[in-house]
């Protein structure tokens, strides 16, 4: 199973691509999509869904987990987070591929065994449960792994969203 998992932002969108074989979960690519503050929404929204497109065609995952928005108080972010993930969303509805969606709560659950868990405790379990070397940076693109591994989690015990 391989799924593609992501942390949708305006300025940066993280991405994480786990692949299950077995029990061994493994990162085969991650990063982030980055947006130059400089450019209109319209622009940044098309170079998320260009991203995000070619990482789905060229590694055909089978799946695609996005991380659902926590609204913390700021609007303005909240509404420019949500054209973001509304851009991930029509994307992989267009490559026809399958999306699911977690909550941080859903995430820090299947990562760390705590949905209350800090930040820097899902990157420490994201590392272990991957086997990486190193803490992944930057923070968008561990939270992306991070979904992922929810999912491949979530699917395994049977409990799909």
């Amino acid at each position: 199973m391989l799924v593609l998992g992501i942390d949708p932002g305006t300025a940066t969108t993280g991405f994480g691509l786990v692949s299950r074989e077995g029990s061994r979960l493994t990162a085969l690519h991650h990063g982030v999509i980055r947006t130059p503050a400089g450019l209109d929404m319209a622009t940044r929204l098309v170079q998320i869904h260009q991203g995000i497109k070619e990482l789905i065609e060229e590694y055909r995952p089978e799946a695609v987990a996005v991380e659902e928005l926590f609204f913390n108080r700021n609007a303005k972010t909240f509404v420019s987070v949500s054209q973001a993930r509304g851009a991930v969303l029509l994307t992989v509805a267009q490559c026809g591929v399958r999306v699911f969606e977690y909550t941080p709560l859903q995430v820090k659950q299947a990562v760390v065994g705590y949905g209350q868990a800090e930040k820097e405790q899902v990157q420490r379990m994201v590392k272990a449960i991957l086997k990486m070397e190193r803490v992944v940076r930057p923070d968008d693109a561990a939270d992306a792994l991070a979904v992922a591994i929810c999912h491949i989690h979530s699917f395994r015990e049977g409990v799909e969203t």
